[in-house]
C-alpha cells in the first residue's frame, strides 16, 4: 500500500466499561481480538479511545478506520454498519450516548475538513438503553452481542478485502 500505514485497519473502540451499555464496544472488541490474533490477521491496530475525538481520526488519516461504539438513535440491541459517507450524508442517525459529545457524523465531517489526507472507513454501532453506572449490559444489548461482534469482524474483513482508496 503506497503512501499509507501498513495497517489493514485501525479499530477505534469507544465507550466506558463502567457505564453499562456504553461498555458494549469494549466487551465486543475484547471478545473478538483474541480470535484475530489466533487467525493471524495482521495489521489491525485496535485502540480504546473512550470518547471519539476529531484528533483520533486525524492521527489515523489515510488508514482505513473502523469506529465501534454504543449509540442512541438506534433501537436498543440493534446493530448497524455504516460507511463514513453514509454517516455524514445529513440524515440524523447514531449519536454517542454522552450528551456533551459531538455526534459521530459531525466528528467525521470536521476531521475530513481539517485533514489533507483521506479519512474513511466504517462505523459499527449497537443501540444502547442503559448508560448508568455499572458493568452490566441491558438485556437487549446482551442478547445482541454475538451479532455486534460478528459485525465488527465483518467490517475488518471488508476493509481488508477492499481497502479505502488512497485519495478521496
Amino acid at each position: 500500500m503506497t503512501g499509507r500505514d501498513e495497517n489493514v485497519a485501525r479499530l477505534l473502540v469507544c465507550g466506558n466499561i463502567d457505564r453499562c451499555d456504553d461498555g458494549a464496544a469494549i466487551w465486543a472488541a475484547a471478545a473478538l481480538l483474541p480470535g484475530l490474533r489466533e487467525e493471524g490477521l495482521r495489521g489491525v491496530d485496535a485502540r480504546r479511545c473512550g470518547q471519539l475525538d476529531i484528533e483520533h481520526l486525524l492521527q489515523a488519516a489515510s488508514v482505513p478506520l473502523i469506529i465501534v461504539d454504543t449509540a442512541i438513535g438506534i433501537a436498543p440491541g440493534t446493530v448497524v454498519t455504516l460507511t463514513f459517507d453514509e454517516l455524514v450524508s445529513g440524515k440524523r442517525g447514531p449519536a454517542p450516548s454522552s450528551s456533551h459529545a459531538l455526534p459521530i457524523d459531525q466528528v467525521v465531517g470536521v476531521a475530513r475538513q481539517l485533514s489533507d489526507a483521506p479519512i474513511d472507513g466504517l462505523f459499527v454501532g449497537i443501540g444502547g438503553s442503559d448508560f448508568g453506572f455499572g458493568r452490566s449490559l441491558s438485556t437487549p444489548v446482551r442478547r445482541a452481542m454475538a451479532g455486534f461482534i460478528a459485525a465488527i469482524g465483518a467490517a475488518i474483513d471488508t476493509l481488508a478485502a477492499h481497502p479505502v482508496p488512497a485519495e478521496n
